[in-house]
């Protein structure tokens, strides 16, 4: 909770859980165990090798991180590894993997992943920060902004969304930028409202020389590899503020048993028991369905796991996060003015009741999840039904 209050997780952390390898867990399952064992990596903390690591270790990994209730200080950490790796791993050069996969996968240097822009969120396609090359064809020159940037304040590096061609998504590349102290490179924390220690930034890029060898994959292909990496941010993103809500739940619980009102603790009022009722039939609901997910994430390859669980991975995200908010208002409501405060008892319930517009927004926007999610279940069933139909001129029956 201190280092939530102070918006900062102190340096040494991040060092002890880089010395343990214990970020690498953030990386989709599986896990890269080719780089890892170059690496001398071969098992999570001596327990479970690394070619055995699947979803369901991901999930434990994730619900733990997010234990205290607080996403900050986990995102904080984990971020970098969770969405600007795996891009690189999965579509990078070799020479570019050579370059940068050592010092990150070791995490001897942080990387942040930087899509949004000021007027830029859900709307990937929409990106306007520019990637021009030099005549000579040797660099690129990157001018724009980006902004509610996850860990960039302290990232050496962006897996950074940038337009290299016309408009829409046929023009985005992505590329990767060097960010702390390269020339025309400035960064700033943002104030915002709830994940207050994960080092929300604002990035400015003005007239930023990037080598053309730090192209991720090819020109042109930045949309699809984006959409590559939602399927695994949107669960992890569902476990975390899945756990959020347990503990926002949990505290009013072990609250309500305590507090008394009108002679007797609240939790003998039948309206109070009603509240909690209602928020932990949605809780247990949500939690149910996201185990589900994980067990299919072990079960389904990486291309059909896309196809089948694309729309419904964004409609359990955005789930998540509309449980949460009933969760932690119900809390913040049964602590009565103790929720309304920062401090003291109730301060639990009112940091996560603030840090629910980080789980509806970031990951892809509330509104724009369950739009997708139904686009995509009726994408499915057009191609299946499609495929059932019988040849044109066909007489078998």
């Amino acid at each position: 909770m201190d280092w939530e209050r102070d918006g900062l997780v102190p340096a040494e952390v991040f060092q002890k859980f880089a010395t343990a390898n214990m970020l690498l867990p953030c990386l989709p399952a599986p896990l890269p165990v080719d780089w890892l064992k170059k690496l001398g990596v071969h098992t999570i903390l001596n327990t479970v090798e690394v070619a055995d690591w699947d979803y369901i270790h991901t999930a434990i990994y994730n619900d733990e991180m997010c234990r205290s209730g607080l996403i900050g200080p986990g995102a904080s950490l984990t971020t970098g590894f969770s969405y600007a790796i795996p891009p690189i791993l999965k579509f990078g050069s070799q020479q570019l993997q050579h370059r940068f996969l050592p010092d990150l996968l070791l995490a001897k240097k942080r990387i942040c992943i930087a899509i949004t822009e000021p007027n830029v969120g859900s709307d990937v396609a929409g990106i306007q920060t520019t990637a021009t090359k030099t005549p000579d064809g040797k660099y690129y020159i990157v001018n724009g902004t980006k902004k509610w940037i996850t860990n960039g304040i302290w990232s050496s590096y962006a897996t950074m969304a940038v337009r290299t061609s016309g408009p829409g998504p046929s023009g985005l590349s992505l590329l990767l930028v060097p960010l702390l102290d390269y020339p025309g490179v400035s960064m700033r924390r943002i104030k915002v409202a709830g994940q207050l220690s994960s080092g929300t930034t604002f990035i400015e890029l003005d007239e930023v020389k990037v080598p053309i060898q730090n192209l991720i994959g090819e020109e042109g292909q930045g949309m699809k590899y984006i959409m590559t990496n939602f399927n695994h941010e949107r669960l992890t993103i569902a476990i975390c503020v899945t756990r959020q809500a347990r503990v926002a739940l949990a505290a009013a619980f072990e609250y309500c048993m305590q507090r008394e009102a009108f002679g007797k603790t609240l939790i003998e009022q039948p309206v109070v028991r009603h509240r909690l009722a209602k928020a932990g039939a949605l809780l247990e609901s949500q939690w149910a369905w996201v185990e589900q997910f994980v067990y299919q994430m072990t079960k389904l390859g990486k291309v059909e796991a896309d196809v089948e669980l694309g729309g419904l991975t964004a409609l359990a995200k955005a789930q998540a996060g509309i449980v949460l908010d009933e969760c932690a208002r119900c809390a913040v409501l049964l602590f009565g003015g103790n929720g309304f405060t920062t401090t003291g008892r109730g301060e639990i319930a009112e940091r996560i009741y603030r840090d629910v517009p980080g789980a509806r927004i970031p990951g892809g926007s509330e509104d724009v999840m369950l739009d997708l999610a139904v686009r995509q279940l009726v994408k499915n069933y057009r191609n299946r039904t499609k495929a059932l139909e019988r040849p044109k001129g066909s007489s078998r029956l």
